[in-house]
């Protein structure tokens, strides 16, 4: 990715690192700002646990109790980045879901652009977001964020599932899937952005909508259930019965060719007689 930045006349992370640093004198509010800065990139880098206060504090070019001054350590700082990031995202999602007039493939639509547009962006603060969480962030606050997104996905598909008669108990599920694999997507797309923005939408909502729109009401599993399997089987014996069936009946035509008209006729009669004495037996 930076050899990638380097030749499109960008800036890479350690450009952007040192920049931040080349500043003389600032404000507490401008220093502090500038150790969020660097601690955004640091942490999209490295993740939380690669990450110590003594590099912060050589990145920013002053010493680790200023650090500590702004942010308490590097849990404050990291806090103070997915709080940022976190209400950039919120506020991205919750526009993008929130037309109750728009059609709902334009909600769609509208909502993975949105994301992909957040990422193009703002991708360190999206890498911090998806990065595993720290251990003094229980709550994990990105899943946090997609469960309330899940949420209003769900109002969403409650109303398009009742529309085509589709039980409603499933929803919560689908919602989480299309949250997951728009997510996944995008995570994907941030380091391989080999479509646009647009295109990459157009493939979510190709995906996400034609699925929707031919759901079955009871969907089943048609090769690796148990009741699949169980069809297969009995299937299988149908065949091999028929199979049987037509090859008795070819060597019988073949026999038949083979012998003289005299003995056809001979073995035709006694096949007559053994049936009319089986029908007597059966009578008696």
């Amino acid at each position: 990715m930076e050899k990638w930045r380097a030749a499109k006349g960008l800036s890479t992370g350690r450009e952007k690192l040192d920049s931040m640093a080349n500043t003389s004198r600032m404000t507490s509010y401008q220093r502090r700002e500038q150790l969020i800065e660097i601690g955004r990139s640091l942490f999209a880098a490295k993740g939380f646990e690669a990450v110590s206060v003594e590099e912060i504090a050589s990145t920013a070019k002053v010493s680790k109790p200023i650090v500590y001054e702004h942010f308490g350590g590097k849990e404050g700082l990291y806090a103070v980045v997915v709080d940022r990031e976190m209400r950039a995202l919120t506020d991205v999602l919750i526009n993008a879901l929130s037309d109750p007039k728009a059609h709902p493939r334009q909600i769609v639509e509208r909502t993975a652009l949105a994301l992909l547009t957040y990422v193009e962006e703002n991708a360190e603060g999206f890498r911090v977001l998806t990065r595993d969480s720290p251990k003094t962030d229980p709550s994990n606050s990105f899943n946090s964020l997609l469960g309330d997104v899940a949420v209003r996905v769900e109002d969403i598909l409650t109303e398009a599932f009742k529309r085509q008669h589709l039980p409603a108990k499933s929803v919560p599920y689908y919602a989480q899937m299309l949250i997951g694999m728009t997510v996944y997507t995008c995570q994907y797309w941030a380091d391989q952005r080999k479509l646009s923005k647009e295109q990459l939408a157009a493939h979510i909502v190709n995906l996400a909508w034609y699925g929707l729109s031919r759901m079955e009401a009871k969907p089943e599993l048609r090769y690796e259930s148990e009741k699949a399997m169980r069809d297969a089987e009995k299937q299988a014996a149908r065949e091999a019965k028929e199979n049987a069936k037509r090859e008795k009946q070819e060597k019988k035509a073949s026999k038949s060719q083979d012998k003289s008209p005299a003995e056809t006729e001979n073995d035709e009669t006694d096949e007559a007689i053994a049936t009319e004495s089986q029908e007597q037996n059966n009578s008696i």
